[in-house]
């Protein structure tokens, strides 16, 4: 029994055939060698790989590849010798294309510059047909530099095609990212490739200049032949020796014309001037007599410096034709320093014997007639009632005031020594008539402090009535103040104190003991009324002793 395929065929050689309609599950080979290189497989139509390409082609390109392997399978090759097969890959490895050319930075918000001139070389590789875009680094450029594109292809337009070798020339733009860069030149190898291929390179420019980096470039030093002068030894000769006029300077820009007296120095060490005012005992100028400091003062300068304003000196030594010196300065005669006249009316004697001996010019001092300081008296202030004279006074003599000087002896000697007295106020209203007051005098620096005792209904809160103070006579004026003493404590005297009338009626026993040792000190109405007060007839001790008694328990 015969055996038949599907088709109604006989299973003979020649009578098979693959069902094109069934999908092939395999996945086939990509890759083949050929002549010892890998190469990529292309996918021929046929049975075999119908699946293959309908998998990635869609149908009209299937059937287009099927008919054109069809005639390549019919189509008679050319007899010729063969040739010994390279991929392209190998052939051009390692051959790169190499372009100089340039792209133009924008700059924004910068008011000296608009864009930077940024050189790049540009390398095409013709094995893959990829690019890379290198910027050469400059040292101390501020900017990320190297690579700016890693190798990959460039794309050339949105249609999806891409830069090739065929589109580069010399002088064009491409459009790469968004930047557009210049191709200024090529080396030589690509010229010769590129002539060779039958493209027509265009002439080589020169990249334009950056002007931020010329504008950074320091100009060429000028260098100058130095001169025969040996400053060292004239600073190991002269210095710290000075040449000092005494020189008026007239003022003129105040509002009042006056004339300052200033002292110019002259240092031969440097040849440098030194100006400084003369200040008088209290002038009320600023304590900074330094008019003009320690430098070289030119004399002369180039005429093309002229409009420079001479008050400041920002002309350059090249600039400078000559500086001040010894003999431009004169006794009698002015001079002009950054603009200001002076009149040199003397010098010092060092200055004298120093023309004498190296010019021969005899220095006389030029007669100045100087102003009479008028002699102001310091009058003291009439007292304005406020602390102590002594205290007030010290205001008047100087700005910061001292405390008044006090005599230390005499409060070691008598500390803790106080004279007691009983008083009354003298008073025309009659509720102070019965107001009594403790008066206490302090020997140790002449003050008086007031008590006031405590009476019974009386309505009047005793205490402290006078803080210890000095306390002047009625009648003594601020220059010649007079204060109370032990002196005019008499029984039944009357004291003023600061416009408050006191009758002293009576004292302790420790008044009387200290004034009998200094008898001679003393008035004798004052000891004669302390005697018939303190020392009574026998009689009339008991009450004196009472008395006493209650002084001591008021105090």
């Amino acid at each position: 029994m015969a055996d038949y395929t599907g088709h109604g065929l006989p299973f003979l050689p020649g009578n098979t055939f693959r069902d094109i309609t069934k999908s092939a599950q395999h996945r086939p080979q990509t890759l083949t060698y050929k002549n010892g290189y890998v190469l990529a497989k292309r996918p021929i139509v046929g049975i075999g790989q119908a699946a293959f390409l309908s998998d990635h082609l869609n149908q009209s390109e299937v059937n287009q590849l099927a008919i054109q392997n069809l005639a390549q399978t019919h189509e008679q090759s050319p007899a010729g010798p063969s040739t010994e097969f390279i991929p392209a890959h190998v052939f051009f490895d390692k051959k790169v294309l190499r372009f100089y050319g340039y792209f133009k930075q924008v700059i924004l918000l910068s008011p000296l510059e608009q864009y930077r001139v940024r050189p790049v070389i540009i390398s095409y590789f013709l094995e893959d047909d990829s690019f890379c875009v290198i910027e050469p680094e400059v040292e101390n450029s501020g900017m990320p530099q190297g690579k700016l594109i890693k190798r990959q292809r460039l794309p050339k337009d949105k249609q999806g095609d891409f830069y090739h070798w065929k589109d580069l020339n010399v002088g064009i733009d491409i459009s790469v990212f968004g930047v557009t860069y210049h191709i200024t030149s090529c080396d030589q190898c690509t010229k010769e490739f590129l002539e060779s291929e039958g493209i027509l390179l265009n002439e080589p420019e020169k990249i334009p200049p950056d002007p931020y980096t010329q504008r950074r470039t320091q100009p060429q030093q000028a260098y100058i032949t130095p001169s025969d002068f040996d400053s060292l030894k004239q600073f190991l000769s002269m210095d710290r020796k000075v040449l000092r006029f005494f020189a008026l300077w007239e003022h003129s820009d105040s509002v009042h014309r006056e004339t300052r007296p200033v002292i110019i120095h002259y240092y031969l060490g440097d040849n440098s001037v030194e100006i400084r005012e003369t200040h008088e005992h209290n002038s009320g100028r600023d304590p900074y007599p330094v008019l003009l400091r320690r430098q070289k003062v030119p004399k002369d300068v180039k005429p093309k410096t002229e409009p420079f304003p001479s008050c400041v000196l920002e002309v350059s030594p090249q600039e400078v034709q000559e500086y001040y010196s010894p003999k431009d300065f004169s006794v009698g005669e002015p001079v002009s320093i950054m603009g200001r006249q002076f009149l040199l009316y003397d010098c010092d004697e060092f200055t004298r014997n120093y023309y004498k001996e190296n010019f021969s010019d005899t220095l006389k001092p030029l007669p100045v007639i100087s102003k009479p300081i008028p002699d102001i008296k310091r009058g003291i202030p009439p007292y304005n009632g406020f602390g102590s004279l002594e205290d007030s006074l010290q205001n008047c003599k100087s700005l910061i005031p001292e405390p008044p000087k006090k005599d230390l002896l005499k409060m070691l000697e008598k500390d803790g020594k106080v004279l007691r007295y009983t008083a009354r106020l003298d008073s025309l209203n009659p509720d102070d008539s019965g107001r009594r007051f403790i008066l206490s005098y302090f020997l140790s620096n002449d003050t008086i402090s007031i008590f006031e005792t405590n009476m019974r209904n009386s309505g009047i809160i005793g205490g402290k009535f006078l803080e210890r103070t000095q306390v002047h006579k009625p009648g003594s004026t601020p220059e010649n103040p007079q204060y109370y003493g032990p002196a005019d404590f008499a029984i039944g005297a009357t004291l003023e104190v600061f416009g408050r009338r006191f009758v002293l009626l009576d004292a302790d026993l420790y008044v009387l003991n200290y004034l009998e040792t200094i008898a001679d000190q003393i008035p004798s109405e004052t000891l004669d009324s302390l005697y018939q007060r303190l020392r009574p007839e026998p009689n009339k001790t008991q009450a004196t002793d009472e008395t006493v008694e209650t002084i001591e328990n008021t105090l």
